[in-house]
């Protein structure tokens, strides 16, 4: 099994944010989600392992 590291940074367009924390992650058979902690605030990231797309599942804002 190949390890793939956790996402550092996290790019909308051309806005940068890097991660602080990385607060939660869990696993599913086919996707990986990563809970992040950034300046801006919390999201969550998923990846698929087949084609290794990232996408923005979801903005948490307190």
């Amino acid at each position: 099994m190949e390890i793939k590291p956790a996402p550092a940074v996290v790019w909308f367009g051309e806005r940068r944010l890097a991660v602080q924390a990385i607060t939660d992650r869990w696993y599913g058979t086919d996707r990986r989600w990563w809970k992040l902690q950034t300046e801006d605030g919390l999201y969550v990231l998923r990846r698929d392992d087949a084609s290794g797309e990232w996408e923005l599942a979801a903005v948490l804002r307190s």
